[in-house]
Parts: structure tokens; sequence; C-alpha cells
């Protein structure tokens, strides 16, 4: 499922029109990505929780050239499942 299969499958159980449906599923993504760039966590009991991994420097190779090189710190989103939709999925 793509974002336009979301988009078409939230308008089909919400009764909502196309534009409308991806007005909405736009608007969930910005709340979710904006509260992730303040460092907060997104909690939505029984699908899952969004949060900020932070990821230090270090050292990699070039699978090219086999040169060290250095690997910025960084923020990493991640999600983890609730029992909800782990026991939908089983």
């Amino acid at each position: 499922m793509n974002k336009n299969d979301l988009i078409g499958a939230v308008a089909d159980a919400s009764g909502l029109s196309k534009s409308q449906a991806s007005g909405a599923v736009e608007s969930v993504f910005d709340a979710i990505s904006a509260a992730l760039r303040k460092g907060d966590e997104v909690r939505l009991v029984g699908f899952g929780t969004f949060s900020v991994a932070k990821r230090k420097a270090s050292t990699g190779r070039n699978p090219r050239t086999g040169e060290p090189m250095k690997i910025k710190a960084s923020n990493q989103p991640k999600f983890k499942a609730g029992k909800g939709l782990k026991d939908s999925v089983n």
C-alpha cells in the first residue's frame, strides 16, 4: 500500500472526498513529524509509538575504496508496534 492507496482507503472508510482524506492524512503525517522534530514521543495506544533515537558519530568504511570515513551523529525516527497492531498481524 502506498500513500495514494492509504488516502483512498481513508476516503472510503470515512465518507470523505479524496481531497479531504488527503488533507487529513497529510495533517497526521505533519503532526507526527513536528512532534518528533521537537524530540517528543507520539503514542497511539493499540497501534504503536513513534520516537527519536540519537545515533552517535562513528567511523565506517567506504565500500568502494575501503577508506575509513566519518559518519556524523544524527537523529533517527523509530517506530515500535503496539500490542493491538501486533495481534492484528498474527
